[in-house]
C-alpha cells in the first residue's frame, strides 16, 4: 500500500450502545503504541486528538427507539468534517473508537470525496437495523443502514448527502448474529455477506479474494470499518457485544495482509475497543497488530 501520510483521529463515542467504557477505546489503542508501530513501518503520522463527545450522564436519552439521536448526529457531523479535512490534505484518515455509531461520521467524511466508494464491514453484526427494527434502540446497530441511506433522516443526511455507499459496493465479513429486520434488508438490497459459515467452508483467503473483487470493482476508494467483535472473544475479549465462534486472530491478520497487498484502502477505522471489559489491554493490542498488517507489516 502507498505510504500516504496518516492522520489519527480519536472518537471516544459511547452514546450508541449500552455498556460504558468504550469511550476509553481511543486511549487504549494509543497506549498500545499504534503511532510508534506505524512510524516504524515508514509512515509519517500525526495524531490530531479526539472529537469531543458528551457523557451519557450529562444528557437525556431521548427517543428510546433512537437513543441519544441528537447528540450522535452532532458529534458525527464534527467527525465527518474532521475526516473530510484530512482527506483534503491528501492524508489517510485512521479513526480510533469508540462505538460503531461513529462510522456514520467517518464514512460521511470520506465518501464525499469519492464518486463510488467501496466498503468492507468487518463485524459479528450487520448494523443494519433502523429505529423501527432495532430491539434495543442503540444506534451502533444502525450505522451501516444509515450509511446506505436507510433510517432516520437526521442521521442519513449527515454532511448533506445520501447515501454514502451503495449496497453493491458493500461487503460484510464475519457476521454471526443478525436480527430479523437485518436479514430482510440484506435480502432486499442484495448485500454480500460472508458469515462465519462461508469463512469456515471457503477459508479466509477465498473470502477476501471475493470481497476485494467486489469492493474494488468500478470504485474509486475503499473504506475499512473494523469492529473488534468480528474476532472471536477469546482473541478480543474487550468488546461490548461479544459473540462466540468468531474470526480467529490469524484469519484476521490474513484478511488485513490481503487488503495491504491489494493496495485498495483509502481510509480505515477500528472500533468497539472497551478497556473495562478487556484483559491487560489485549483487545487494543490486537487492534494495533491488525493495523500493522493493514499498513504492510510482514513476518518476512
Amino acid at each position: 500500500m502507498e505510504k500516504k501520510p496518516i492522520s489519527i483521529i480519536g472518537m471516544p463515542m459511547d452514546l450508541g450502545q449500552g455498556r460504558r467504557g468504550v469511550d476509553m477505546g481511543p486511549s487504549a489503542i494509543r497506549y498500545a503504541s499504534a503511532q510508534s508501530l506505524l512510524e516504524g513501518l515508514g509512515y509519517e503520522v500525526e495524531d490530531i486528538g479526539d472529537i469531543s463527545v458528551p457523557s451519557p450522564e450529562s444528557i437525556q436519552i431521548g427517543n428510546p427507539k433512537l437513543k441519544y439521536l441528537t447528540e450522535i448526529k452532532d458529534v458525527c457531523e464534527k467527525l465527518s468534517e474532521t475526516v473530510s479535512s484530512v482527506v483534503e490534505r491528501k492524508r489517510f484518515p485512521l479513526v480510533f473508537g469508540g462505538d460503531h455509531s461513529m462510522a456514520i461520521g467517518t464514512i460521511a467524511g470520506v465518501a464525499k470525496h469519492y464518486n463510488n466508494m467501496g466498503l468492507i464491514w468487518f463485524d459479528a453484526h450487520g448494523d443494519l437495523n433502523t429505529g423501527k427494527t432495532s430491539p434495543s434502540g442503540n444506534i451502533h446497530g444502525m450505522s451501516l443502514a444509515i450509511s446506505l441511506g436507510i433510517g432516520d433522516p437526521d442521521l442519513v443526511n449527515i454532511s448533506g448527502y445520501a447515501p454514502k455507499v451503495r449496497p453493491e459496493n458493500t461487503v460484510i465479513i464475519g457476521a454471526r448474529e443478525l436480527d430479523p429486520g437485518e436479514k430482510e434488508l440484506i435480502a432486499q438490497l442484495g448485500i454480500k455477506v460472508f458469515t462465519m459459515h462461508e469463512i469456515d467452508r471457503l477459508g479466509m483467503a477465498r473470502v477476501m479474494d471475493e470481497a476485494i473483487g467486489i469492493v474494488s470493482h468500478d470504485t474509486d476508494g475503499v473504506h475499512l470499518s473494523l469492529d473488534l467483535d468480528g474476532l472471536d472473544p477469546k482473541d478480543a475479549p474487550g468488546v461490548g457485544t461479544p459473540v462466540p465462534g468468531g474470526i480467529t486472530y490469524r484469519e484476521s491478520h490474513l484478511a488485513m495482509e490481503m487488503l495491504a497487498e491489494a493496495g485498495i484502502l483509502t481510509s480505515a477505522e477500528f472500533v468497539e475497543v472497551n478497556p473495562i471489559l478487556d484483559r491487560e489491554n489485549q483487545t487494543a493490542k490486537v487492534a494495533v497488530a491488525l493495523m500493522g498488517s493493514v499498513f504492510g507489516q510482514k513476518v518476512l
